[in-house]
């Protein structure tokens, strides 16, 4: 039996391609398309499902049965002594803390190990990469779980929005404040830090947007990353919710702001696309734990 096993959940934006070659599970989140029930990566692709946003289609997240979560724990609990499972933060969705409170039930303390750093999207994703990597050198579930969570405020995330229409929709925001924005080509870029999300600031056009993003954070380098920065231990992050195309130029934007540095990029999952909308872009990023 091997020892310690990585489950994550599709928030990571981490595709069945790649599990299968890191040897991790991925649990599919649910939402609903009108009435239907789908589950991420398994029922819908990528363009179909951001096809259905931008045709304006309800689209509405959900959260994971315990028996699913159960089920796969079980299952990994036939080929590992241990999991490490990296669920989206507890700020965002109460599965992490669902998951945390059964996995002090006797048949999984001390087998499953629930981490809540604080992470979504690719942040999320890196930390199941460090995850995977520690496993590699011989940590345990225990270790892993400590260090990933006493490295949770090491984040940050900027997303660049295109519209505020599904900000509308989850109620966060007025008719008339959605209108307005309309109206005036604003675009918002919103901040998320550990567990919190914040309009950063208002901007108009989407060029504007982008620069905003970019200025941020070269001064998040500067200032809150200096000392991991001027180590060479930042990793830094793309996200978009757009098309093709769209995410490469903002990608290529990326590097030529920060020379010498490799970009990691993910489409945004379907969850969180939910409430920023399509062609939403991100960049953020993370230190390494270890």
């Amino acid at each position: 039996m091997k020892k310690t096993g990585i489950m994550t959940d599709s928030h990571s934006g981490i595709l069945p391609e790649e599990a299968e070659r890191l040897g991790i599970r991925v649990l599919p989140m649910p939402f609903y398309i009108g009435e239907k029930l789908y589950r991420e990566g398994v029922d819908l692709s990528r363009d179909e499902f951001y096809d259905m946003l931008r045709k304006g289609i309800d689209v509405s997240t959900s959260q994971p049965s315990p028996a699913e979560v159960i089920d796969m724990w079980k299952e990994m609990l036939k080929e590992y002594e241990e999991i490490v499972y990296i669920p989206l933060s507890s700020a965002l969705s109460g599965s992490c803390m669902a998951a945390a409170a059964m996995a002090n039930d006797d048949a999984f303390a001390g087998k499953v190990f629930v981490v809540d750093n604080g992470r979504v999207a690719t942040p999320m994703h890196r930390s199941v990469l460090d995850a995977v990597e520690m496993v590699e050198k011989g940590y345990s579930a225990a270790e892993i779980k400590k260090i990933l969570e006493e490295t949770r405020e090491k984040m940050t995330i900027y997303i660049g929005l295109s519209t505020l229409e599904y900000l509308k929709k989850g109620g966060r925001i007025s008719s008339v404040t959605a209108l307005a924005a309309n109206v005036l080509n604003i675009k918002p870029v919103m901040h998320f830090s550990t567990g919190k999300l914040d309009t950063y600031q208002k901007c108009r056009g989407l060029k504007k947007s982008r620069k905003v993003m970019i200025d941020a954070m070269k001064e998040e380098l500067e200032t809150n990353f200096a000392k991991e920065y001027a180590a060479g231990e930042v990793y830094l992050m793309a996200a978009s919710s757009s098309n093709d195309e769209v995410t490469e130029e903002w990608v290529n934007q990326i590097r030529e702001s920060f020379p010498g540095m490799e970009v990691m990029c993910d489409k945004l999952s379907f969850g969180l696309s939910c409430h920023i909308g399509p062609d939403g872009l991100g960049i953020g990023c993370t230190c390494k734990p270890v």
